[in-house]
């Protein structure tokens, strides 16, 4: 009779001790510190999903947009892709014989950092024509795929989609959490970005809308296949990106996620819409943890990622948000302790 009356006892403690861990919501940010960076995505959550707000939006139309590099994952020294793209060129360099006294491939096979940093975008058009096209989409999918899972990063001795932002992580989930839909719309390239956005992100294939080349149908022996052509197709910065989230998403975004003047034309596009709507750009001014680069805020300047002091100015002017990693953010990496 103690026996049952003991368990009874510890039933009734259990089950009052889930029942009061429900009434308390666990953080949906952990990684973010408190500040006016944390509470804007609260409050936009909260308005957006109260029926009673009139801010309240359906959660069809719940639609927020990310850029990809210097917003969810790092873009320093160099970005990923370019990183990706110059060790096409040395994997492909003896099949081109070429490329010994043809310029940019001669200083990416024979020089330093100092002179691919010099790089001019013809320079970069002519070495993504090389690396990125000139096989079917399936050829590149699997060659970044393979890429990606071998290649790492200098700094840290960590694989690429490891280098992502935990607390960028957290607020994809937060969203998704509260139906919204989250989509990527990055000036990088599309076919590269989707190679790894399901896994690293949880966005689909289908949800990446980026830069691209042209393609074409072609019938070959092991069926029908699309063609990668060194042309471009959609430039997907600046103007392009409000032009693309019309072209392929249809919808015009609730909140809108960047981090230098590239993404300006979204999240001006994004505020626009009325209603309570958000703009977001990463400020790196750490260092220390991850990198600082502006030249806003008298940060060094870059020709990566540029966060110029006149976009830091007009941010402060429409009301969008400016996250300090040195100071929104407890952690930047998942793997941090």
């Amino acid at each position: 009779m103690r026996i049952a009356r003991f368990i009874l006892l510890l039933a009734l403690v259990a089950g009052g001790l889930g029942c009061s861990a429900a009434l308390v919501p666990s953080d949906p940010l952990p990684s973010w510190n408190d500040g006016p960076a944390r509470s804007a995505i609260l409050a936009l959550v909260d308005a957006a999903t109260d029926e009673s707000s009139p801010a309240y939006v359906a959660p069809g139309e719940r639609i927020a947009t990310f850029d990809n590099d210097g917003t969810l994952w790092v873009e320093h020294p160099l970005y990923t892709q370019g990183v990706f793209a110059l060790d096409r060129v040395r994997a492909l360099a003896p099949e081109h014989p070429e490329w010994r006294t043809e310029e940019p491939f001669r200083s990416v096979l024979t020089k330093g950092e100092a002179a691919i940093s010099g790089f001019h975008m013809e320079d970069w058009q002519k070495i993504i024509a090389a690396t990125h096209t000139g096989m079917s989409t399936e050829a590149f999918e699997q060659t970044a795929r393979r890429w990606l899972g071998a290649a790492r990063d200098a700094r840290w001795d960590r694989r690429y989609p490891e280098l992502v932002y935990q607390p960028m992580l957290e607020v994809l989930q937060y969203l998704r959490d509260n139906e919204f839909e989250t989509f990527i719309v990055s000036g990088g390239g599309q076919e590269f970005i989707r190679v790894f956005s399901d896994g690293t992100y949880g966005i689909p294939t289908w949800k990446v809308v980026g830069s691209s080349v042209e393609t074409r149908w072609e019938e070959t022996e092991r069926g029908p296949a699309l063609l990668r052509e060194p042309h471009l197709f959609f430039l997907d910065d600046h103007q392009g990106k409000p032009v693309g989230i019309n072209l392929f998403i249809g919808t015009r975004p609730v909140a809108a996620f960047g981090n230098s003047g590239g993404d300006r034309e979204m999240l001006e596009w994004t505020t626009a819409g009325g209603g309570r709507r958000m703009g977001m750009l990463v400020l790196h001014d750490d260092a220390r943890r991850e990198y600082a680069y502006g030249p806003a805020e008298g940060l060094p300047d870059t020709h990566v990622g540029r966060f110029t002091q006149e976009l830091y100015d007009e941010a402060r002017r429409k009301g969008w948000i400016v996250v300090s990693m040195r100071k929104d953010w407890k952690r930047i990496f998942p793997w941090e302790d």
